[in-house]
């Protein structure tokens, strides 16, 4: 468990700050840092230690940095010349893959079914990190929703919509919980999902989803 200052924990916000400077979450104008930042925060609040939480800062780095005359190589080499080989394997665990083993370039939809494939073989530091990932975003949606009469506007910011933005994270939770990663974080990202799912039917629809 993290406890007082950490000298790595400080590098590693540094590092995504400098990578992810300049870039907003989807549709806000809230600093992108502040969601690796919120995904700490959950970590630590269940307890995780220094590996997870320096991993869940750093998750989004290779995967939406490709810029500014970095490449995807270069970034998975400073990450792992600056935290270390496991930290490296969390992120590119819970990355998104533009290609394939094979090299093929994969679909939005492929994207995502190849990230919940890849859970079986990830780390349970990884299944840590995915789930605070997954939990964060889906309640600031959840949050953006109530705070908006138009919540066409917070599901127009996302490619596959309301529903496939749903059931995304409710697959993510399904293959988490199928593959046996029991954590109690798994609660609360049910709980959100399930809130999710039930905000965005129709009033008259609106019951709990199923477990």
């Amino acid at each position: 468990m993290i406890t007082g200052y950490s000298d790595r924990i400080n590098h590693a916000f540094a590092f995504a700050a400098k990578h992810h400077d300049q870039q907003v979450r989807k549709g806000t104008r809230l600093p992108y840092l502040t969601h690796p930042a919120n995904v700490a925060v959950i970590l630590t609040r269940y307890g995780c230690d220094e590996e997870a939480v320096v991993a869940g800062i750093l998750h989004d780095v290779v995967e939406d940095c490709v810029r500014g005359g970095f490449t995807s190589a270069m970034l998975k080499q400073r990450i792992g010349d600056k935290f270390g080989d496991e930290v490296l394997e969390t992120v590119l665990a819970v990355s998104k893959r533009k290609h394939g083993d094979d090299g093929v370039e994969l679909s939005s939809d492929d994207q995502r079914a190849d990230y919940i494939e890849r859970l079986k073989q990830a780390s349970n530091t990884a299944r840590w990190v995915c789930a605070a990932d997954k939990l964060h975003n889906a309640a600031a949606i959840l949050a953006d929703l109530r705070r908006t009469d138009f919540p066409e506007t917070v599901w127009n910011r996302f490619k596959q919509g309301r529903e496939g933005t749903i059931r995304f994270y409710r697959s993510v939770f399904e293959r988490l919980r199928d593959i046996g990663f029991v954590a109690p974080i798994m609660n609360e990202l049910l709980g959100v999902v399930k809130a999710l799912e039930s905000y965005s039917r129709p009033e008259s629809a609106r019951t709990d989803a199923k477990p």
